[in-house]
């Protein structure tokens, strides 16, 4: 930023700058003729130097506000040359209604009566004035011609042009003033540092009294900050506040580089003042601030994050969800999609080969069932505040009960399987397989485990977690609650103002139009009920949606136990209940017959007909396979392959076994749970099941065995969960053991049939058996032992002694019988080859 400097020109060549405006006559303004100006041109500058050059007859005055304090950053822009801004501001002056020309100003500053000669008018836009250097004349003191300028302004205002409610001020300059164009934006603080005024001699740091004295005249003071005694830091300073930033600019023109003297309190060397703005709040100190807080930085950062991801993401996850929710039945009511469906109904066209209405055949299954799927599609009409649980054992067509008949005509639902959520790896892949499943995206899954590191660093170095990563259970609330909010939206969409219910309330109407929400279907629930995590957050968020009356929530699990996690999220609500058994075997055999009875080409249609034909023994076979349904589907398939009924059978008996002998005797399931029953335990039950008449064995025999002695209840039910064998009830009690499919009875005489599989297995059994004995029989003498050692032998233990002695010799005779068995077994296997 260059200084405008101004000369002094005769009166025959009058400069065009100083010409005064056509018809404006100051002669009532108090100014009259100009101010003398010098005939001498500088070639150098103050900006460059730094400071302004004085002469012993020159002095320095400060014109202030004259100009808008903060216009730095238009500066630095398309206005950084000086000459332009002055050209402009000589256009908008207006001397009768604001002063904008600096020199016109500075004219006006100065009474006529002092005669001075102006040698250079140094404007300042940064601060908002201008140095003024005259000439005085000899026997003229400078406080005199402050005086005269100050009673001048009094008298005759000048009101800036940025601000007419405002005046503009002048003072004398006392000190050295430093003339520089650095980015410093003035402020209503400032920094005095005390400089001694010699290299030898040291600085005085002045006292409060000192410094207001001589910082007061230049405005009002709103406080004075010494430095601290304790400080180390070199020059020493003081902080001055002023009550208006253009006062703290008068006083740093005025009085940087002034040197205080003894009698002002300088000291005997005397000080020198060094001046700067001080900004109230600096960047370096909010980072410092920063910096040294991360206990509430970092946490609050957090929020802040999850304040903004809920405010941008949400509405758009909300919306995908929806889309998930009305796809199906935005492809139901698509007019064109039913055009095409009803035309191509009417000329017979194959879809994608044979055309079938019922591709599974399950009619037969569902015309069994009509009084089930009567009662699911009364509950979804119902107001009832509860939950439906569709129970049964795998296979048993919960799901096509449900989906494809109960729900066929409601046009919103959702469905989740826990299967493929709990089967998931990590909390990561459990995330994003629960956001597919209701549409929750975008989904950044990938950001928990990048979170979880921050979390750790933060951690480690302020003590806590900063809350950037979320749990396992945030983040399935936060999915769950955004389903929650699609759903509802969904089910008021159909709301009209002209409705008569308008005038309802939301929850009112829910409350009063079951038909309206949505339905949620919870599939294979307690799949894994050791995963409580993942079932908590179901079950509760289950309970929130049927108390709020947003959807209906239907259960499919092979879990009899399903009561207990669902009476912690609904304590006070009977559950509606629907169990699915085995078909009957005449609904079996219809069902059989339907796979074989479709229609198709003429070809096919006869080798239908020898399939029929051959179809010899099918009623023994499916009181074999019972009225499972994947079994007799199973078999169904293998004979439109051209197997016979009991070839079929005989596949799934042996594909059973298998697995059986896989999962329960051998141990070679690949899961990394270890199981809660023995081998021994497991091959005692599939042994007793298959020698019984009936294929049922009662409760309470099997718990009085000596295998289930210890944790009979708890190995029951695991093997009941792992679907090896079912419970069943009577009155609420456990009574009866029977298999956990049909077939498996089949396929555990197939398993005993092998003779040194069995041999093995009961030898294990003798040996556990032999094992247990011999450790009761060890408690036993020990506590003869201990009997034994007393001095004396008191009558009242001849009881306890006689009932030890029959303890140990009923376990004796039993570990002889147990090795008898044994020996007898060793010899059987060791004769086969």
């Amino acid at each position: 930023m260059r200084p405008v400097v101004f000369a002094r020109i005769t009166p025959a060549v009058r400069a065009p700058l100083f010409r005064p405006r056509a018809g404006f006559q100051p002669s009532g303004r108090g100014w009259g003729p100009t101010p003398r100006l010098s005939n001498s041109i500088r070639s150098s500058s103050s900006i460059q130097s730094g400071h302004i050059k004085l002469a012993e007859d020159e002095g320095i005055i400060y014109v202030n506000n004259i100009f808008p304090h903060r216009v730095q950053w238009l500066l630095r822009g398309p206005l950084s040359h000086i000459q332009p801004l002055e050209g402009i501001l000589k256009r908008i002056n207006h001397p009768d209604l604001a002063a904008a020309d600096p020199t016109q100003i500075v004219k006006r500053a100065i009474p006529q009566s002092l005669d001075l000669e102006i040698k250079e008018v140094i404007t300042r836009y940064k601060e908002g004035g201008a140095f003024v250097k005259y000439a005085r004349k000899p026997g003229v003191k400078d406080e005199e011609i402050q005086e005269a300028i100050k009673e001048h302004l009094v008298k005759s205002p000048i009101r800036p042009w940025f601000n007419p409610f405002q005046r503009a001020d002048a003072d004398l300059v006392q000190g050295r003033p430093w003339i520089e164009d650095l980015y410093r934006v003035p402020s209503a603080s400032l920094t005095v540092e005390f400089l001694p005024s010699a290299s030898e001699a040291p600085a005085t740091e002045l006292t409060q009294e000192a410094l207001y004295s001589l910082f007061r005249p230049y405005g009002k003071l709103l406080d004075i900050h010494p430095q601290p005694s304790d400080s180390k830091l070199e020059p020493r300073y003081a902080t001055l506040r002023f009550s208006r930033p253009r006062f703290a600019v008068m006083a740093r023109n005025c009085l940087h580089g002034y040197i205080v003297s003894e009698e002002e309190g300088g000291g005997k060397s005397s000080t020198k003042f060094k001046i700067n703005y001080e900004r109230r709040i600096k960047l370096s100190m909010i980072k410092d601030w920063i910096y040294n807080h991360p206990r509430i930085v970092i946490p609050a950062l957090a929020a802040l994050i999850a304040a903004i991801t809920v405010i941008v993401f949400d509405p758009v996850r909300t919306f995908f969800i929806k889309m998930k929710i009305k796809a199906s039945a935005h492809a139901e009511e698509n007019a064109v999609l039913l055009w095409i469906r009803r035309q191509a109904s009417k000329a017979n066209i194959t879809y994608f080969g044979q055309r079938k209405t019922d591709p599974r055949g399950l009619t037969a299954i569902w015309e069994d069932r009509q009084k089930d799927i009567t009662q699911l599609e009364a509950w979804l009409t119902d107001t009832a505040e509860t939950f439906i649980v569709v129970h049964g054992p795998r296979g048993s067509g919960k799901r096509e009960l449900v989906l494809d008949q109960a729900l066929k005509n409601h046009k919103y639902k959702v469905v989740i399987d826990c299967k493929q959520i709990q089967d998931a790896r990590g909390d990561t892949a459990k995330i994003s397989r629960a956001a597919s499943q209701v549409g929750y995206r975008p989904i950044f899954s990938w950001m928990n485990s990048i979170s979880s590191f921050i979390d750790l660093a933060a951690q480690g170095m302020i003590g806590t977690k900063a809350g950037f990563s979320e749990t396992l259970d945030a983040q399935l609330s936060k999915i769950w609650q955004n389903t929650a909010v699609a759903m509802k939206q969904v089910a008021l969409e159909g709301r009209r103002k002209d409705d008569k219910d308008a005038t309802m309330g939301e929850d009112e109407y829910l409350e009063t139009h079951p038909e309206k929400r949505p339905v949620v279907v919870i599939d294979n629930f307690l799949y894994d009920s050791e995963d409580s995590v993942v079932l908590d957050k179901l079950t509760e968020w289950a309970a929130g949606l049927t108390t709020a009356n947003i959807a209906h929530v239907i259960f499919l699990t092979t879990d009899s136990s399903f009561a207990k996690p669902l009476s912690k999220a609904l304590p006070n609500q009977v559950y509606r209940t629907v169990s699915l058994g085995d078909c009957s075997p005449e609904v079996g055999r219809r069902f059989v017959l339907s796979h074989l009875n479709t229609e198709g080409s003429d070809d096919k249609n006869e080798a239908k007909t020898e399939q029929v034909k051959n179809l010899a023994g099918l009623d023994d076979c499916i009181r074999v396979l019972g009225g499972r349904v994947t079994d007799l589907e199973f078999m169904a398939h293998r004979i439109e392959v051209g197997e016979s009924p009991q070839a079929a059978v005989d596949r799934i008996i042996e594909q059973s076994a298998s697995e059986i002998l896989k999962i329960f005797i051998l141990g070679t399931d690949t899961s990394t749970v270890a199981p809660q029953w023995s081998r021994e335990q497991a091959w005692h039950i599939i042994k007793s099941l298959a020698q019984s008449n009936d294929g049922s064995l009662l409760y309470n025999k099997v718990l009085l065995s000596d295998l289930f002695k210890d944790n009979g209840e708890a190995t029951l039910r695991a093997l009941e969960q792992a679907e090896l064998i079912s419970v069943g009830s009577v009155k609420g009690f456990p009574r009866w053991i029977k298999p956990g499919k049909p077939v498996y009875h089949a396929a555990f005489q197939r398993l005993i049939e092998n003779k040194t599989l069995e041999g093995r297995l009961d030898l294990l059994i003798l040996g556990q058996l032999i094992g247990s004995e011999n450790k009761s029989i060890s408690k036993y003498e020990e506590e003869l032992q201990l009997l034994g050692s007393l001095p004396k032998h008191p009558w009242e233990l001849t009881s306890r002694i006689q009932w030890l002695l029959e303890k140990i010799q009923g376990s004796q005779a039993k570990v002889l019988k147990y090795e008898r068995d044994s020996s007898i077994l060793q010899k059987m296997l060791q004769s086969e080859k």
